[in-house]
């Protein structure tokens, strides 16, 4: 780790504001004296909750971005806002990252008006590692971008692949274009033609991957547009829950399921720990002149520390810096062709 890192959090942001914010950040500070955290929102509220924390200061910041406030009235009005000024921290060189849990698509209109887009890059994307046989998945685009051509799909996996190899150590992460079949005839022109654009580039492409490739190891970095990711992932998030209740159900149906759900307990707590989403909360907003880490909105301290623990690697490993230079060496192979 460097010598300091500083993290600008808003803490007024989700479901539950400082209430979680805080205890997660006076954690963290306490396990990593590297950490430096700025808890930026209403000081009234939030510094008699530091107590004599040496690493925790406040940001004051008036005014506050609601779940379900419209992206573009938040841009417009709410300037003094939490997540307004935990941005401006990281366009100031102040923090060398944001994390929110507040609403994503303000936060990332928000952060795409103040630290704009990496050179090269035209959207940015939401990624998140989602879990598969043998470790996980990296999928993109998530949410950000309802629609995407092929070159931004291109894109995309240029930033998915940075974020595989340098954040989670995989070497050569394995790129699937998601699509309805695995043949080179299927899915729409946009994603044929990123597939072209992916199969002449020197990223590890292997093709087409359908829905059930998400989880099956085959691949390492998923990408997609933000409609049909973030339709993907809720659809997962869903199932996950409606699995865990029919499990819970079978094992309480009689006093012989009851019996054999004793004997799986430590199986269900092991496989728990494994799908638990808040080891993987934390989605990278990637393509930015900087680092925004999007937390859960409903997530609790363990999963909110994760999220921070998330931006941390992201400033060791310098991701936009990673993720420019390979996008400016894609550009001068273009040339050179």
């Amino acid at each position: 780790m460097r010598n300091r890192i500083t993290i600008a959090l808003d803490a007024m942001g989700g479901d539950y504001g400082p209430v979680v914010c805080v205890p997660a950040a006076l954690e963290l500070s306490q396990k990593t004296p590297q950490l430096e955290l700025i808890l930026v929102g209403d000081q009234p509220t939030l510094q008699p909750m530091l107590g004599s924390a040496s690493r925790v200061r406040v940001k004051h910041a008036s005014q506050v971005v609601t779940m379900d406030e419209s992206p573009v009235l938040a841009l417009r009005t709410k300037k003094d806002s939490s997540m307004r000024v935990a941005l401006d921290l990281v366009r100031a060189g102040e923090a060398d990252a944001c994390v929110s849990a507040g609403n994503t698509g303000a936060l990332m209109a928000t952060a795409r008006f103040v630290l704009k887009t990496l050179p090269g890059i035209d959207r940015p994307a939401i990624v998140s590692a989602i879990p598969a046989i043998g470790g996980h998945t990296h999928m993109l685009d998530l949410g950000a971008n309802a629609e995407a051509t092929p070159e931004q799909l291109f894109q995309f996996a240029v930033m998915g692949s940075i974020v595989a190899h340098d954040v989670h150590e995989l070497d050569d992460p394995r790129i699937g274009l998601l699509n309805i079949g695995e043949e080179d005839i299927k899915g729409t022109d946009t994603v044929r033609q990123a597939g072209e654009l992916l199969s002449n580039s020197r990223l590890n492409y292997v093709g087409f991957v359908e829905g059930n490739d998400i989880f099956s190891g085959r691949v390492d970095v998923v990408v997609t547009d933000g409609f049909t990711g973030n339709i993907a992932l809720k659809t997962m998030e869903g199932a996950t829950r409606m699995v865990g209740k029919a499990i819970a159900e079978e094992f309480s149906r009689d006093p012989l399921s009851r019996a054999r759900g004793l004997l799986a307990r430590p199986v269900m707590r092991a496989l728990k720990r494994r799908l638990d989403p808040r080891t993987h909360n934390g989605a990278s907003m990637v393509g930015l002149n900087g680092i925004v880490i999007k937390s859960h909105g409903g997530a609790d301290e363990v999963a909110f520390g994760n999220a921070v623990r998330t931006a941390v690697l992201e400033v060791e490993k310098g991701i936009p810096h990673q993720i420019g230079q390979l996008i400016e060496r894609h550009f001068s192979q273009r040339q050179a062709v």
